[in-house]
Order: structure tokens, then C-alpha cells, then sequence
């Protein structure tokens, strides 16, 4: 089994608790033993809790290339197009993840004219040997479809990102990157509203502004 996906694996048991209604944990997937339907989903309530904020990091991504779920090939070149880009990371099977996409999409539109862009990147995507789990990659279209999200959902690369989804132990997680494809400001750990995911835009957009000045 490739490195990467062995330590991405890599459950401690402190990681089986959901992070309230706000995220989910990689052990609580394995608990369910099952994946949840999109209709399953809909019909429960989406609740946008306080959720983790880890210290700023800076850290450059590197090389890699990735496909979405329709099979079009991204480069860091992604990220020239943006001042700031979200990087959102999901599961098909996480209620808060896909709760609050119809609300990354908003920011997504709200936001480009401020040079701030949206990408997901969905974590079930990949199977434990590292092949494409293409069940997951039906529902993340199925999801995009449903949700309106035009902003591209992509499947990690062998790499993960060169390692940078390694060890992800509870989803959503998102972090942001500049136009250079560095990592920039803190990590967040759960979902957000769209107020409460706008007013973390507009401080990591801020932030990035006064470090370049």
C-alpha cells in the first residue's frame, strides 16, 4: 500500500469523536459502516457549530496534478487565477460537509470579484489501495449536481497532494492559498454558515493583503 495512504489511514481512537454537528470524523465513517444517500442527508438538519482554527502555517504545495470528478487534469496553476483560494476537503458520506456546500458555492460567486476562488477536493474519492473509488465520484457529481456547486470537486493525485492530505483525521477541513500556490494563513476544522466562512474570507484575504504590503 503507498505510504501516503497508509498514514492518511491512520485512526487513533481519540479521532472517533464527530466534532459536533459541525464535522465528522474519519472514525465515525467506519462506524456507520455505510455510505449515506444524498436524499439520507438532505433530510437532516444542517447545523454550523464553532469548530477548530489552527495557528497560521506557511507551507509550499509543489508540483502536482489532479483530475476532477468529470476527469478535467488541474496543475497549481489552479490557484494563478486568485488572489486567495479556498480549499475545502470532504467526504460523499459527511452530513456537514455536504450541508454546506450550497454556501461555498455563494462565496464562490459572491467572491470572485475579489479574487477569491473555491475548490473542493473529495478525501473518499481514493480507496485505501489508492485506486478511484468510482461509487464516491459518481455521488460527488451527483452532489455537485444537486447542490449547484460549479466550482471544480477534484480527486486526490497519488502524491495527496504531496502529502498534504495525509493524516486528516475529521472532515470538512479547509485551508487557503495564494495566487504563488503557497499555504497561507490557519487551517479550519468543521463547516462554517456563509456570514460565519465570509468574515474568515475577508480576515485570510486581509491578512494575505498586509503581508504582501
Amino acid at each position: 500500500m503507498n505510504m501516503y495512504f497508509r498514514k492518511m489511514l491512520t485512526i487513533t481512537t481519540a479521532a472517533a469523536l464527530c466534532l459536533s454537528a459541525a464535522g465528522c470524523s474519519s472514525a465515525q465513517k467506519a462506524d456507520e459502516g455505510r455510505q449515506e444517500t444524498l436524499e439520507d442527508v438532505q433530510q437532516e438538519a444542517g447545523q454550523d457549530g464553532e469548530s477548530g482554527e489552527n495557528t497560521p502555517q506557511a507551507l509550499e504545495l509543489g508540483e502536482f496534478v489532479m483530475e476532477d470528478i468529470e476527469g478535467k487534469e488541474y496543475t497549481r496553476e489552479i490557484f494563478a487565477d486568485n488572489e486567495l483560494t479556498m480549499v475545502n476537503i470532504f467526504t460523499t458520506w459527511c452530513t456537514p460537509c455536504i450541508n454546506e456546500i450550497p454556501d461555498l458555492e455563494k462565496l464562490h460567486v459572491q467572491m470572485k470579484e475579489q479574487g477569491v476562488g473555491v475548490i473542493g477536493i473529495v478525501l473518499d474519492a481514493v480507496k485505501e489501495d489508492g485506486s478511484r473509488d468510482e461509487e464516491a465520484v459518481e455521488k460527488a457529481g451527483l452532489l455537485a449536481e444537486r447542490t449547484g456547486a460549479s466550482y471544480p470537486f477534484l480527486i486526490p493525485d497519488e502524491g495527496m497532494l504531496n502529502g498534504r492530505l495525509m493524516g486528516i483525521e475529521a472532515v470538512p477541513e479547509t485551508f487557503f492559498v495564494n495566487k504563488d500556490g503557497n499555504i497561507t494563513g490557519s487551517t479550519y476544522s468543521g463547516s462554517r454558515s456563509l456570514e460565519a466562512w465570509t468574515e474568515v474570507v475577508e480576515t485570510e484575504l486581509s491578512r494575505l493583503q498586509g503581508e504582501e504590503s
